[in-house]
């Protein structure tokens, strides 16, 4: 979506960050020591993007976390990984 970041001086289509919102995991049940650690895999891949070893750990460490707390009744077993 296009949506601008607050006070930016940038354009929307010329942003100078990006612009996250928090219903899905606020929906799951994380606080805030959850999103600090939601924050740290974010930076851990937008320092290392094209590092194939930090996007596996990140990806498992978003598992770990995503399963203390899944979404309403689904079974992790049923989601592809």
């Amino acid at each position: 979506n296009k949506n601008a970041i607050p006070f930016d001086r940038n354009p929307p289509l010329n942003p100078s960050g990006i612009r996250l919102g928090s219903p899905a995991v606020t929906t799951r049940g994380f606080r805030e020591p959850e999103m600090i650690e939601v924050a740290a895999l974010i930076a851990e891949l937008l320092s290392a993007h094209d590092n194939t070893e930090t996007i596996d750990a990140v990806r498992r460490r978003v598992l770990a976390l995503t399963g203390r707390f899944p979404l309403y009744g689904w079974k992790r077993e049923s989601v592809p990984a």
